[in-house]
């Protein structure tokens, strides 16, 4: 069986959950017996494990989203020989749909977002936005099989696409590297952050981008007890006018209280890790989840988790064991944040309940959430594609 995943992040570039996902795929997909000959097709420059494909040269100055509609029809055509195309992200999913077309293959999509439940893209893409959407419709109507990454997502993939057959959209959830990410106890790498390691500090972590939710926390934390710090590893925002809008509050909120550090960069896991092992609680205010491979990441490493009860939050944060769920309604935003400081603040003053629950929370990931299972379920969506092909 020889498959082709196509998808916009591929290592060095890794900025989100969706390339997090499909890094750990691959590998695990490499270490099953039957060994599968994976081909990895990403955005960007030549690596030594993936094709890499650059914006053409005639669209270098056009809007985003026909650039990676350009970048698409250069990995369709590189697909050739293939047995199944898996795309990853609206970026790669019209990759997948032409090659199953051109080359006559089935087309695999994972959902791990719905371009419809992000209105604030527009922000970001403009009249590309669109243009993502119709690519995004497009290739989910005709795709083979839909791989969504929750029950939740499920719900969600069949609510925004109707036309689909329910038959054809499976669950395989996320997963999370559990020997990369575990309890590791550095308080001086955490302290060479400028954090403070023996202060209680509830960590985020995460894009500037209006679906993870962090005007909502930066609200909250205006409630949090005077002792206990907040500590954002927040970057990559979607637009300048959301960077400054989180420089902004976050000034504001350092003005009035301290303990409070923005870093604002995607740290290398040798020091993220051991920040969010050294946390009493990460939170996670994301108002639009699909299921979320950071809580995943932080339950790894034995970190209580404060979350909003969102898309397919709820599948890996269970309410009172591993973690504390905060109900969201979009019309009531000063509810959430009210609740949102309630919940953390709770575990923000009981660091033993809060140990208790990230203990909890790595036994399950531990339990339930490991690659090579995931890897498995995937080749099963692959088999199932390809006998119904004949």
């Amino acid at each position: 069986m020889r498959i082709g995943i196509v998808t916009r992040e591929w290592p060095p570039e890794v900025y989100g959950g969706a390339g997090v996902h499909v890094q750990h795929l691959v590998a695990a997909l490499r270490e099953l017996p039957e060994r599968p000959r994976i081909d990895v097709h990403s955005f960007g420059a030549p690596r030594d494990d993936a094709t890499g494909h650059p914006v053409p040269e005639t669209l270098r100055g056009a809007n985003g989203a026909l650039q990676a509609i350009g970048v698409d029809v250069g990995m369709a055509a590189a697909l050739d020989g293939v047995d199944l195309v898996h795309s990853h992200t609206w970026y790669a999913n019209t990759a997948g749909l032409l090659a199953g077309l051109v080359h006559g293959i089935p087309h695999v999509v994972t959902a791990h977002s719905l371009e419809p439940r992000r209105p604030w893209k527009a922000e970001q893409l403009g009249g590309g936005y669109r243009l993502s959407s119709w690519a995004e419709r497009t290739a989910y109507l005709a795709a083979d099989a839909v791989i969504a990454v929750s029950a939740g997502m499920r719900e969600d993939v069949l609510a925004v696409y109707p036309d689909l057959d329910p038959a054809r959209v499976h669950v395989v959830r996320n997963g999370v590297d559990a020997d990369a990410y575990r309890p590791v106890e550095a308080p001086d790498t955490v302290r060479a952050l400028g954090v403070d390691p023996d202060r209680p500090y509830a960590l985020f972590v995460g894009r500037i981008t209006r679906q993870k939710g962090l005007p909502h926390l930066l609200a909250a934390a205006e409630q949090l007890p005077g002792d206990v710090g907040l500590v954002l590893c927040a970057g990559a925002a979607d637009t300048p006018g959301e960077r400054q809008e989180v420089a902004d509050a976050v000034a504001a909120l350092q003005a009035r209280r301290d303990g409070v550090v923005w870093l604002e960069a995607m740290l290398p896991r040798e020091q993220l890790v051991p920040l969010i092992a050294g946390a009493t609680v990460f939170v996670v205010p994301s108002v639009y989840e699909p299921l979320g491979i950071v809580n995943l990441e932080a339950a790894a490493c034995g970190t209580a988790v404060v979350a909003s009860a969102v898309g397919g939050i709820p599948e890996v944060v269970d309410d009172g064991r591993t973690g504390l769920l905060v109900p969201h309604d979009p019309d009531d935003p000063d509810g959430f944040v009210d609740a949102l400081a309630a919940r953390m603040t709770e575990l923000l003053t009981d660091p033993e309940r809060a140990a208790r629950m990230g203990a909890a929370g790595r036994e399950r990931v531990l339990a339930e959430f490991g690659w090579p299972a995931i890897a498995r379920q995937t080749v099963d969506v692959y088999e199932a594609v390809l006998g119904a092909r004949g």
